[in-house]
């Protein structure tokens, strides 16, 4: 198991200096972002580490030797549109930049690309059903024709005004995950679990572990607060943000104990990565390293160091 961090917290720096961060930092590898080249849309989004419409066997060579001497390898690539917005035009873009964040993979060595289902945030889980059916068997097998793992993120996305009252990403429970993987049966279709976004949902998030073991590919560490006596007066429907508050791990109500324990009983060994989207931190630059710093430091207590 290697303990990465995602790449969105530190968009001021160079992917070179992403990776001399990592080194110094006792990280093994990073979940690196390929967002379209432009502005951000949200919070944590935007943030361009490789260009995927630059990938060649050059860029890929080059890629893999800075990689190599820094001694920091990549998890995966990330990107986390809304595939599945009713917008049609800003749907197609979503689609056509993730296929080609699909391909870069493949030159680069890479087998795991992370993203969201997408969904309209105006419509229930089951009339995004048909949405979902239309289009994600096709880019499930346009991955597995490339060699690549879809790893979804189980953010609901509905923390904004203009998220609710669906959110933006309709792989939220384990009731949803059965029924896509129930649609989808091909093993390279997958979660990037996070357990924090269980958490503020009320939900157990060491139960889903056991049953979706075989399709956990990647993992995201992050801790979530609930703030009871917010909750008590804003209720369960408010917006999220209302009653919770995203944390450094250790810092929330994730057992991280209890966490690694169970990712140990079901063999999980593939990375790990912090995904800081702490307030607290995010200030400044300097700020923003030392919360992976300090996540760093906090984590490596429930695993062993990864020979570099």
């Amino acid at each position: 198991m290697k303990l990465g961090f995602v790449s969105a917290i530190v968009p001021d720096l160079s992917f070179g200096e992403v990776l001399a961060f990592a080194r110094c930092g006792g990280y093994d590898c990073v979940e690196i972002m390929c967002w379209p080249v432009g502005r951000a849309d949200r919070r944590y989004a935007g943030v361009t580490h490789i260009d995927v419409n630059g990938i060649n066997h050059e860029t890929a060579a080059r890629i893999k030797a800075e990689c190599e001497s820094a001694g920091v390898s990549i998890s995966g690539l990330g990107y986390y549109p809304n595939a599945l917005t009713p917008d049609r035009d800003e749907s197609q873009t979503a689609v056509a930049h993730l296929r080609r964040v699909i391909e870069a993979a493949q030159p680069l060595g890479l087998d795991t690309v992370s993203t969201f289902i997408g969904r309209d945030w105006t419509r229930s889980v089951e009339d995004n059903w048909a949405l979902f059916r239309a289009l994600w068997p096709d880019l499930i097998r346009f991955a597995g024709d490339h060699g690549v793992r879809i790893a979804i993120e189980n953010c609901p996305m509905f923390f904004t005004r203009d998220e609710w009252p669906g959110g933006k990403n309709l792989a939220s429970s384990p009731a949803i995950w059965r029924r896509m993987f129930e649609e989808i049966p091909d093993p390279n279709f997958g979660l990037n679990y996070d357990p924090s976004h269980l958490v503020w949902q009320q939900m157990d998030y060491i139960r889903p572990l056991r049953e979706f073991a075989s399709r956990i590919f990647r993992v995201h560490l992050k801790d979530a607060i609930v703030h009871r006596e917010r909750m008590d007066e804003v209720g369960i429907l408010a917006h999220p943000l209302e009653f919770h508050s995203p944390k450094l791990p250790g810092l929330g109500d994730v057992d991280w104990g209890r966490f690694f324990s169970a990712l140990g009983d079901i063999r999980y060994d593939a990375p790990v990565c912090v995904e800081v989207e702490d307030r607290a931190y995010e200030g400044t630059l300097e700020a923003r390293k030392r919360a992976l710093v300090q996540s760093h430091d906090y984590i490596r207590q429930f695993m062993g160091r990864t020979s570099q």
